[in-house]
């Protein structure tokens, strides 16, 4: 008898989501919207021009507490925790000792004794196993998985901060990029991060997950849901597109277990020069010798769409692998990204994606596809 599914686990804001006409689908272990009625477009476009409001509650949270704190993730984790100060936020990521990727994260840290992790959902238990198991005998340390104490939702866009602040005494412009605070949001004990995966200014704001339909709620009201330039509840597709226009990777695509932080373009986040950490030794190496392999973003210059997993041709042979591909429905273009060998990895270069059995023309560009204007 065939063993059954197990049953996906679902956000505090499961019934909004389908209250709202949420498509809903499997998503690393979770149901999860992956569109509303409004469509995968008109929300992206939203989020570029307003604001748009993304459930992210899945994720995990990883509380690591103690004198050792610092020294810990700074062993496991590929940016330098040391150069934090109370109420900032990096991005990081958990190494193997090859240099590959665990996960990506983010870091927060709240005192010199206090970070909380921020995990991918469908890699939260996979985490969890890793952080916990490179704690040494001497680590004066207390680890706690809390994903469950936490709900997440990302307000993103122009309109962003003007929306929250209605519902906040926080001063939110003082938040800088990469900053949070605490803070009460509509009367609720919330952290807001002045983060997102979107390319566009906003906030995430974490709560307890009893608090998360209060919350959304008062975030559509505020941001005037409803009418013809609201903001607009997004699914995972256009978080997706969002991404991919930024330029940012998505775990399991861009990066995962196989690709090394430096081949990603992530050289930025690995701190060779901060002391040992897991995978430090390859990376500097692979420093020194130069990548093999580098990720490229391109656009199509013929009609077609690239689509993760695609064959790259360039010269008449097979040279990667398109990594993460779709219409980009601010650019008006079809983009994606790839690995390809260093040597073809510069912009202007010809290539070709084999898109359902046809080659199709594109030539790479420099990441980011979008960078929005600053303010």
């Amino acid at each position: 008898m065939a063993t059954p599914a197990p049953e996906l686990k679902k956000t505090a804001l499961n019934a909004a989501h389908r209250q709202l006409g949420g498509r809903m689908v499997e998503f690393g272990g979770w149901d999860m919207p992956v569109q509303y009625p409004a469509g995968t477009m008109t929300e992206h476009l939203r989020t570029r021009t307003r604001a748009g409001l993304f459930d992210v509650s899945h994720m995990g949270e990883i509380d690591v507490r103690g004198v050792d704190a610092i020294a810990f993730v700074n062993r496991i984790a590929s940016n330098d925790a040391t150069k934090l100060v109370d109420g900032q936020a990096h991005y990081s990521a958990l190494t193997t000792p090859e240099g590959t990727v665990i996960d990506d994260l983010l870091v927060y840290r709240f005192a010199e004794d206090h970070l909380l992790l921020v995990v991918n959902a469908g890699t939260t238990d996979k985490d969890w196993e890793w952080i916990s198991s490179h704690r040494q005998a001497g680590d004066n340390l207390e680890l706690r998985n809390v994903s469950e104490e936490f709900c997440q939702i990302a307000l993103q866009g122009p309109e962003a901060l003007s929306i929250l602040q209605q519902l906040t005494e926080t001063p939110l412009a003082e938040i800088k990029y990469y900053h949070f605070r605490e803070g009460k949001v509509d009367g609720v004990n919330s952290i807001i991060s002045r983060t997102g995966y979107t390319g566009e200014d906003g906030f995430e704001v974490y709560a307890a997950p009893d608090k998360a339909e209060h919350l959304w709620n008062k975030m559509l009201d505020g941001g005037n849901f409803g009418s013809d330039e609201g903001v607009l509840p997004c699914g995972l597709a256009a978080r997706n597109t969002l991404r991919l226009e930024a330029g940012m990777c998505l775990y399991g695509h861009e990066i995962d277990e196989t690709t090394t932080l430096l081949e990603a373009n992530l050289g930025w986040i690995t701190k060779l020069n901060k002391g040992d950490f897991i995978g430090r030794a390859r990376l500097a190496k692979q420093k020194e010798e130069g990548v093999k392999r580098k990720l490229v973003g391109f656009e199509m210059s013929d009609r077609g769409i690239a689509r993760d997993g695609q064959d790259v041709f360039i010269e008449g042979q097979q040279r990667g692998m398109v990594t993460s591909g779709s219409p980009a429905p601010f650019l008006k273009k079809n983009i994606g990204m790839a690995y390809v060998p260093v040597e073809f990895a510069n912009a202007g270069q010809a290539i070709e994606i084999d898109v359902r059995g046809k080659r199709v023309g594109a030539q790479i560009v420099p990441l980011p596809f979008y960078k929005r204007a600053k303010q």
